[in-house]
């Protein structure tokens, strides 16, 4: 005898709704569209470079000097998208990486060797990030006007110690890094770092505790205080992750460049908010993506290195940053206001 089953009934007895396995296209509909749409204009891009300088853009040297020049300033833009995304701003990063490079490479820091150079980048960086983090969480000052003194503090005193002088790297094996003889199957070790450095941003901000609590304070500082989120302590640790951030890169820009000089890390604070914010994360906090800021930092140095190989004015690479900064400010605006 075959038993009839009836359909399951919800709380005011009609039959509920059976769950249909999702299709294709909602499959395709969830997917990440800006980033697809950033992966599509750095192709274009690629494609213009091979266009318009096909021997000098696709040469693999050129390709390699992209991805490095890409990984000083992706380093400072992964720090920065933590910032943004807890709906803070840090405009002292550039400052950082200046004071942390001339710090490291003074004579007596370079007596220490590799280590003292590497320790003495990063322990700058976090340094500074703790004072920002403090004036901001338990100071109560407006994240704007911390970093912008932290950003003349910081000026002001790599000037200071170099007197206006470029500090030359002589540890062999610091400079060895930035060698061809230093890459491992063709590819930098400065780039290697900022890999690795990305893989752990994106782990953290996605995959742990500490990324929730980030995109919860972004989202609803207040909610987030009566869920039980120490607000204060997550906004010091995150201006902590920033400022290691910029030691590393400063770190890395004296592999690049064998010096440390007070004009290190000029506007990086401006190209790692723009990267941040075409990436996809809301420069109102609530929303950060990894994945996003790094495209963004590829996008950027790969305008800079078409504009350069085309020998056009750096005015108008400017002038072409500002308009993509434009563009997806307002295409960000457009999103939250139909969600």
């Amino acid at each position: 005898m075959t038993q009839h089953v009836s359909p399951p009934r919800d709380g005011t007895g009609k039959t509920a709704p059976v769950a249909q396995p999702p299709s294709w296209r909602g499959v395709l509909a969830r997917a990440d569209v800006r980033t697809l749409s950033l992966l599509g204009v750095l192709a274009a891009l690629i494609l213009i470079g091979g266009i318009t300088k096909p021997d000098e853009f696709l040469d693999t040297r050129n390709l390699q000097l992209v991805l490095t020049q890409a990984s000083v300033i992706g380093v400072v833009t992964v720090g920065m998208t933590f910032v943004i995304t807890s709906g803070g701003i840090d405009l002292s990063v550039g400052a950082i990486v200046a004071l942390a490079s001339v710090w490291a490479t003074t004579v007596a820091t370079q007596e220490y060797g590799f280590a003292g150079i590497l320790f003495t980048a990063v322990l700058v960086g976090v340094g500074c990030g703790l004072v920002n983090g403090l004036l901001i969480a338990y100071g109560a000052m407006v994240p704007f006007i911390a970093t912008l003194a932290m950003l003349a503090s910081a000026r002001g005193l790599a000037l200071q110690i170099t007197d206006g002088r470029t500090q030359i790297v002589t540890i062999s094996s610091v400079l060895d890094l930035g060698e061809r003889d230093a890459y491992v199957l063709g590819v930098p070790p400065l780039v290697m770092v900022f890999a690795v450095v990305t893989i752990i941003g994106w782990l953290v901000l996605n995959r742990t505790t500490f990324g929730r609590r980030t995109v919860a304070v972004g989202g609803n500082a207040e909610a987030a205080r009566l869920a039980g989120i120490d607000v204060r302590r997550q906004r010091l640790y995150l201006y902590l992750l920033s400022g290691l951030c910029c030691g590393i890169a400063a770190f890395l820009l004296i592999i690049l460049s064998g010096s440390g000089q007070n004009t290190n890390g000029n506007l990086y604070e401006l190209d790692a908010i723009a990267a941040a914010i075409i990436g996809g994360t809301l420069l109102t906090g609530g929303r950060g993506t990894i994945t996003g800021s790094v495209l963004g930092v590829l996008i950027f140095t790969t305008i800079t290195n078409i504009f350069a190989l085309n020998n056009l004015q750096s005015d108008v690479q400017q002038i072409a940053k500002g308009a993509i900064i434009v563009a997806a400010v307002l295409v960000q605006r457009r999103t939250a206001s139909t969600t």
